[in-house]
């Protein structure tokens, strides 16, 4: 199933798996809308993907955590903007490593803002465009290991991803008597600033996330994602948990032992 010329709206655009899965979907000959709080970063992916491409891209500031924000960014979307075929919910985000009695109130909220809130804000919005234009709609949503399986000290991180399953689980019920298809990602270990973020710019403690093993890329992400799109229309894959190869389970990681 072909991309080239689809609208594809994706959060959380400007780094890691979000703009992986710009550049994937670029490559393919898609239309771009993205969305982050950061214009600038977004500015220059758009450049280089309008070189290397000659992509189409829309560019929108956006903190998904903002409903007002998000309505008026898809209300006020161009016509020729408006018929979005595929949404990739990406933006998300952890802050924090700490048991659930020591843990900060205002970080769980940011991610309950962000990884659920925004990721139905944006959904409630778009998926009816979908609706409206009788489009073979798709709703990918990147959700994470953690929403399968808990880990400690990761409590409402792992809340957040398990809601992001079981909404893509209803959605796709509530969808299915339309041509939309909705597909959650459950990725491992990813090697982006996932975990920079987690530690609040902590870098050495975010770099020992991923020490004696090879992590996943947003690339390999954005690989899946591209995949699940370009399924043919009657195929709908509705979730893929994917890990390092010696990434085992959310807690259960081999990690070698550096020499010398």
């Amino acid at each position: 199933m072909s991309i080239k010329g689809k609208t594809v709206f994706i959060s959380g655009a400007s780094s890691g798996i979000g703009e992986a899965c710009a550049r994937a979907f670029a490559a393919n000959g898609a239309r771009l809308i993205l969305a982050a709080r950061n214009l600038e970063q977004l500015q220059r992916l758009a450049e280089e993907l309008q070189q290397r491409y000659t992509t189409e891209t829309l560019l929108r500031a956006l903190d998904v955590r903002d409903r007002a924000a998000v309505e008026r960014t898809v209300s006020d979307l161009p016509e020729a903007w408006r018929r979005i075929d595929i949404l990739i919910n990406n933006a998300g985000l952890a802050l924090g490593l700490e048991k659930l009695y020591q843990g900060a109130i205002e970080d769980w909220e940011t991610m309950i803002d962000t990884n659920v809130k925004g990721l139905l804000y944006l959904t409630r919005l778009i998926v009816p465009l979908m609706v409206e234009n009788h489009l073979d709609g798709h709703v990918i949503n990147i959700g994470s290991i953690a929403g399968v399986q808990a880990y400690p000290n990761g409590a409402v991180y792992c809340a957040t991803k398990a809601a992001v399953k079981f909404i893509s689980d209803g959605l796709r019920m509530d969808v299915a008597d339309q041509p939309i298809r909705v597909t959650n990602i459950q990725p491992g270990l990813v090697e982006t600033n996932f975990s920079v973020v987690r530690f609040k710019g902590d870098e050495e403690r975010a770099g020992g996330v991923y020490q004696g093993i090879k992590p996943l890329k947003g690339e390999d992400i954005a690989d899946i994602a591209l995949y699940c799109a370009m399924a043919p229309a009657h195929v709908q894959i509705c979730e893929v948990t994917v890990t390092a190869t010696h990434q085992a389970s959310a807690t259960v990681v081999h990690r070698e032992k550096s020499r010398g």
